[in-house]
Formats: C-alpha cells, structure tokens, sequence
C-alpha cells in the first residue's frame, strides 16, 4: 500500500468522507501547507478513503473492489494479531494505541511516529530486516514471499530467535525460512545455483546462480584464481601443462634390499670369517652369509675389529682365500662406497683403452656429494687427480660432460620452476632440431646443472615444443660416446630404476657376461633402490632379475649375488 508523498499538500479529496479528529471544510482531507498530518495531531483515516487514496474510486466510495470480509483490498490479510479483538477502523482489528483506529505496521509505508498518529508505530527504515532487531512476526504478516523466502531475516551478526534446522525448502532450511546461525564470516553456504539469479518456482532452493563473494554476504568480491594442473595446484592431477605434473610427482621414492642387520656383533663375525679362511680350505658359506647380510657401515666395523683382534688385512685374506668373479664381488663389498667408485673410475681408465660405459654409468649418476667424495677419495687412494685424467683419456663434448659430472655442481634442492622449463626447452629446441648443427653446449649446460626434479619439467615442455620426445632429439643430433652419455643422463633423470634395470639386463643377455657392470651395479645398489630396480627389470623384460642371474652365472658368485639381490 503507498501513500502520497510528504510535503505535496496531504490527501485529495474524498467525496462523501469527512475530516476525523476535529478537520472540517469540505469533503476529505483539506490540503495541508506541510503535507500531512498537521502539527497537534489527527486521527487515522477511514479505511475507505486510504484505500481510495491508493487505488483510487473505481468503486463505491473510493475502493476498486466491494469491502471483503477480514481486511481490505491492499492491506496484509489474515487473522488479527495477538491480543488484538475486532475495533473501529480496521476490519478485525482493535484500536491501537494512541489512537481511534487501528493500522497494523506497514514496513516502508508510514514514517516514524508522527505527532496525531498512533503511537508505537515503527519508523523507517529502523526496524527493517536485515538493518536491525526485527519485531517478531505476527502471525499473517510478512507472508513468506514465493521461492521459499521465509520469514524477516534477523540483523547482520544477530542470531534469529529460534534456530530452524537445515532442510528441505527455503535457503538452506525449513519451508520458508533461512537456515540456522550464520557462521563466522557472513551466512550460511549458499544452495545450489548460487546468489543473484531468479528463485525456483517452488521449494526456494537456491538465490541463482551466480555465487556469493567468499567470506560471507557484504563482502569484498575476491578475484578467481587460475589454476594450471599441478604446478602451484598440488591437489591436481595429469602429466601436462594445463595438466602438469607437481612437483611431488616428480620425486621417487627408494629402498634397498640389503638392510642393517640386527643382531650385529663385529667381534663374533670377525671370528667366524677368521675361522672360515684358517687352515686348510675355505667356508665360503660363512662368508656369504656374513658380507651378504651386514650393511656397508657394518662391514666396515668388521674390517676394522678383524685387524685390531688378529693383526691381519680382512681384505688380503679374502684375496688370498678366493678367486675370480667371487673374490671381485667380496673385495667390492668391503669397499666404502666412495672408494669402490674411486677403484671402478681408475679401473676404466688404466691401460689401453677406456671404458667409456663405466665412467658414463658412475659420474652421470651419482649426486654432488657422492662425487665429492669420490674426486677426494680417488685423490687419496691414487694420488692422481681425476679430472686430469679424464681430460687425458677423453676429447670433445664427451669430455667436457665428463668433466661437467665431476664438478659436482647440480643445483640438486632447485624447485620446479615451469616457466624456466618452458624457457630450457625453447632453448634446447633451437640449439637442436631447429638449427643447422647441434649447439652441445647448451644441451651440456641444462642437463649438468639443473636438479633432477626441475630436468623433468624441461622434458615434458620438451615434447610440446618439439612433439617429440628429448632421446629422440638426442638421438638425431649427436652420436658415439656423447650420445650414450647424454641418453644416460635423461634417462636416469627419468627413471634411474630402469636405467640400471637396464643396465643388469644388457651385461647378461647374450654370449658371455659383463661382471664388472653385474657387480659394480648390484654391489653399488643393493642398500639404495635395489626393491625398484627389481620391480622395473620385472616389468620391462617379463622376468625376475634373480631368475635372470640364476640362469647366467653360477657357483659361489651366484650364491652371494641373489643374497644381495633377495635381501635375505
């Protein structure tokens, strides 16, 4: 219902309804100079001229429709409020008081209490919803609107009265009303469909569909976040830019089939190992079980305890007492590991010739501080310095990676930056494929210096530059020892578990085996990643490795073989 608004002169005359509270001059209201009502006060009007004054006289005495039973055209229906019989002026309604007749609250219609209305009427805009304490709802007014808006909401931060559950209808809760206590940081989760659109039809389930700002209703808007795959967005999965792999997937997870053994007594060992090489004869059995099932720092505990308790080189003895590929893996296993790699890199390059796969397979796959060790061991062992010799035994790009390797420089705790990966395999595809010539340094530098992690995304943003794969690359720019060595490092950045899988594979396959690569490997991985390289040789040649070095070698060198590769 609306009235006229202030300061325009009052009401327009009514035929046929006089003036209540004292006004006479004519029929209706005289024309007030400062809009009705008059200082000193007045009495409410009939409802038949404020139903006229809203909807003018389409019928009898200003109604457009007859007089309806319980309340009239315009006015909220419905039973009379409480405590409230029927009176003067309102159909069913009692005289309120502070004056004759009696009007319920119109929110947004009437101002605040005027001087000649009733009292206790509610101003504007105070006592709204949403803006203040809101009076409890009589029953019949403030009708639930249609889409399941219930009844006022209480003001902002205020806990309504009582509590609806969450349900079926309206917001959130119970058939016209909202859900319960708003949580902190605004109201409750929208439903589905979001804020801001049109209600349902039925039920009102839901505001729209465009979504509140978070941290609840008034709000700053926040700005939506990008998301690409994995990088910055651990919880999402892939293998690609867009859909690119985190960088936790790109980590490996090792674990070694040789453990510490338990019950470790280097003084029992030491005697037993003693009593198998004294006399005539030896117990390889004992031996095999001693030095297959002690860890490396064990091992080393016991090489020391033997000299102290008989004045005698472990490792002489065992020269002395074995023989062949036997006395090759015993001797290896009483090495440290530094200095079983110090022993293989100046094995490789002593005498005629060089081993290129040897010195490709331990400095290209090593960490910085293994090769640390190794430059100060092989140092100390030989008095040689094992860049220089590299340089002597090797030319070209070959020997700069070599080179590079020993430096011992990787950036190994770098984190997985996807723009320089994208930037990197830009890089290599010009220095590549896209040019005449092959620029190795380039390639030299990223796969040298780069942390293993970080390589990975380079190679996944290499396929999308080149659709291709990064050994192909490789493959079709370089050849010889170069070649092997750049193809080693991608693929123990990769997979270093099927690297050396493969590595086990191709020194038994065929006529012949390479003991030097099925020991130094096994020897050399038995206590790191020996479970994964199993796993991976299983996978990619479709049998056991113990399957595959039971039918290649035998005798005691076999025997001590499957107990470091069994673990047991």
């Amino acid at each position: 219902m609306s009235y006229p608004p202030y300061g325009g002169g009052g009401y327009p005359p009514q035929p046929g309804f006089s003036a209540p509270g004292g006004y006479g001059g004519g029929p209706g209201y005289p024309q007030q100079p400062g809009g009705y009502p008059p200082p000193g006060g007045a009495g409410m009007p009939t409802p038949e001229s404020a139903s006229a004054a809203a909807y003018g006289s389409a019928a009898p005495g200003g109604m457009p429709y007859a007089p309806q039973p319980g309340g009239n055209i315009g006015f909220n229906s419905g039973p009379p409020m409480p405590g409230m019989g029927p009176g003067p002026g309102y159909p069913g309604q009692a005289p309120m008081p502070g004056g004759p007749t009696g009007y319920p609250p119109q929110g947004g219609a009437y101002p605040g209490a005027q001087p000649g209305y009733p009292g206790g009427q509610p101003g504007y805009p105070g006592a709204q919803p949403g803006y203040g304490s809101a009076p409890p709802p009589g029953p019949g007014y403030n009708p639930a609107p249609p889409g399941g808006f219930g009844g006022p909401a209480p003001g902002y931060g205020q806990q309504p009265q009582q509590q609806p559950p969450y349900g079926a209808g309206g917001v959130g809760g119970p058939a016209g009303g909202y859900p319960g206590a708003p949580p902190a940081g605004g109201y409750g989760a929208p439903p589905a469909g979001g804020y801001g659109g049109p209600a349902p039809a039925a039920g009102g389930a839901g505001y729209g569909a465009q979504a509140p700002p978070s941290g609840g209703y008034g709000g700053a808007p926040q700005a939506p976040q990008q998301q690409y795959g994995g990088y910055g967005n651990p919880g999402a999965a892939g293998a690609n830019y867009g859909n690119v792999p985190p960088a936790a997937n790109y980590k490996t997870y090792e674990e070694g089939t040789l453990k510490p053994y338990s019950n470790f007594n280097a003084e029992q060992d030491c005697q037993a190992l003693r009593k198998a090489m004294k006399g005539f004869g030896t117990d390889e059995k004992v031996i095999i079980d001693i030095l297959g099932n002690r860890s490396n720092d064990q091992r080393q505990n016991i090489k020391l305890m033997y000299k102290t308790c008989f004045g005698r080189d472990l490792v002489s003895d065992l020269k002395s007492e074995l023989s062949s590929n036997f006395e090759d893996a015993c001797v290896a296993l009483m090495m440290r590991s530094d200095e079983f790699d110090a022993y293989e890199l100046r094995r490789a390059m002593r005498g005629a010739g060089t081993d290129e796969a040897a010195l490709i397979e331990i400095l290209c796959t090593r960490n910085n501080s293994q090769i640390k060790a190794m430059v100060a061991t092989y140092k100390l062992m030989y008095g040689r310095n094992l860049e220089k010799d590299i340089i002597s035994e090797t030319s070209g790009h070959f020997k700069k990676l070599l080179v590079s390797m020993t430096a011992g420089g990787r950036q190994e705790h770098q984190a997985v930056d996807v723009n320089k990966a994208r930037q990197d395999a830009q890089r290599l595809y010009q220095a590549g494929e896209k040019r005449w010539g092959t620029d190795e340094n380039t390639f030299n530098m990223i796969l040298a210096s780069q942390s293993y992690e970080q390589c990975r995304a380079v190679f996944d943003e290499y396929i999308r530059v080149s659709h291709h794969d990064i050994e192909q690359a490789i493959k079709n720019e370089m050849s010889g020892d170069l070649c092997t060595g750049m193809l080693t490092i991608v693929r123990m950045i990769r997979n270093k578990h099927a690297y050396f899988a493969d590595r086990l594979y191709h020194s038994m396959k065929g006529l012949g085996t390479d003991d030097r690569t099925l020991i130094r490997v096994i020897v050399s991985r038995c206590e790191v990643d020996m479970k994964q390289i199993k796993a991976e040789f299983q996978k990619r040649y479709g049998q056991g490795l113990e399957a595959f070095v039971r039918g290649d070698v035998s005798g005691d060198y076999k025997k001590l073989m499957l107990t470091l590769i069994s673990g047991y």
